[in-house]
């Protein structure tokens, strides 16, 4: 006889020890049958969260982050860090391809002073440009990360121009900055395209320039940038698309100013009043964030007449969110967004008011609302403006006459 026998047969012949033996049989079953309830239902809930999708409802704007060298909503919800923050590498990128349905067209450049034909040359005419000055790119393929710091004037603009098989390439989109108007005022940059690197166009300080008729696509962040008081410029007519790459968040299509809590690294601790920007006539689309985002901090710009398709917008909830004061937004037409058309946010006290929507077209296709206003604060949403498919409803506001 084995000791299993001996042990069940002393079992059988004691009742106190079989009762015993019951239920701590009992016991570690139940526990069993807990452990997988349990998980099975914790897998049920981790589902339902990842099926729900932003919530509609909005009653309150986001919280401001502490850090962060350049905060920015991915969603309307949070603020994130920069996108220049360094988090863990992908993979060495290549360029992306360029869009099939991108604009092709020549150069219409005015009378060049100077023509190039290789990187090192443009690099070269940068550096050496004046007031006047009109700089020809060739057809071709230009690598590397360009940089503008004199300045043209008001009457006498320096002009970079190009056609659209002028390519300025970063050569990663984990990079730097593709082209960059670093403290450079009055420039013209016309027609070209950009590619391939962490941010598309970046203005530092830039005073009434021109980004016009470019086409910037495969950017690892956000395409055009203007930030640290640029004031006075106008975007326009701009081809914008697949943004993102690198982290999604930061995928804008165009970003105007720095986000609060980041002035101290920007703006010397004080509001950037990146002003009086104008972002007229681009066609945006396949952005992984907003089409536009403007920060609290600037006033007095205007956006008009732009085209967003948010198919392609994963980490934001809007195709336009306006955190500034006294914008007008008017004329745009908005198709497919993963919650509302336009937004707008108060991140800090005393921004995000007197915002005017007028006479745009929102076909949302969406479960939100064509306008959220979050809080309304004083901004205005006028009558004339059309919603399509929005779910949750026009407006959460009366609309103004």
């Amino acid at each position: 006889m084995n000791r299993l026998d001996s042990l069940w047969r002393d079992i059988r012949s004691k009742p106190a020890m079989a009762a015993a033996a019951a239920f701590v049989a009992g016991v570690l079953f139940a526990s069993v049958v807990w452990g997988v309830a349990v998980s099975t239902s914790r897998q049920s809930v981790q589902q339902l969260t990842s099926d729900a999708g932003p919530q509609p409802g909005r009653t309150s704007s986001p919280t401001p982050s502490a850090s962060g060298d350049e905060g920015e909503e991915g969603s309307g919800a949070s603020l994130e860090p920069d996108s220049d923050e360094q988090e863990e590498s992908k993979p060495s990128a290549s360029a992306p391809a360029l869009p099939a349905d991108r604009p092709t067209a020549p150069a219409d450049c005015p009378e060049p002073t100077t023509s190039v034909a290789t990187a090192e040359e443009l690099q070269s005419a940068l550096d050496g440009a004046s007031p006047g000055d009109v700089i020809e790119i060739e057809d071709g393929h230009y690598v590397g990360e360009f940089l503008a710091t004199v300045s043209g004037t008001e009457d006498e603009p320096i002009t970079l121009c190009g056609g659209t098989e002028a390519i300025l390439d970063g050569g990663d989109y984990e990079g730097d900055y593709v082209f960059h108007l670093d403290g450079a005022k009055y420039w013209h940059l016309l027609g070209f395209t950009v590619t391939n690197g962490q941010k598309g166009v970046m203005a530092d300080g830039t005073v009434g320039s021109i980004i016009e008729g470019l086409t910037v696509t495969g950017i690892g962040d956000e395409a055009i940038h203007l930030r640290k008081f640029s004031t006075d410029n106008v975007v326009t007519g701009n081809f914008i698309s697949v943004t993102g790459l690198r982290r999604p968040k930061f995928g804008e299509g165009v970003y105007i100013g720095t986000a609060e809590s980041n002035w101290c690294d920007m703006s010397d601790c004080k509001p950037d009043n990146s002003d009086r920007n104008i972002v007229e006539n681009n066609t945006i689309s396949e952005t992984s964030s907003e089409a536009i985002d403007v920060k609290e901090g600037t006033s007095f710009g205007i956006v008009r007449n732009n085209t967003f398709d948010g198919s392609g917008i994963i980490d934001a909830d809007s195709w336009v969110d306006i955190k500034g004061n006294d914008w007008v937004i008017e004329g745009n037409v908005g198709r497919n967004s993963p919650l509302d058309g336009f937004q707008t946010h108060e991140i800090l006290d005393g921004w995000g008011t007197r915002n005017v929507f007028r006479g745009n077209t929102a076909e949302v296709n969406g479960p939100g609302f064509g306008f959220s206003l979050t809080p309304v604060r004083e901004n205005v949403v006028e009558c004339d403006n059309e919603v399509i498919g929005a779910a949750e409803g026009d407006m959460n506001v009366d609309c103004s006459r």
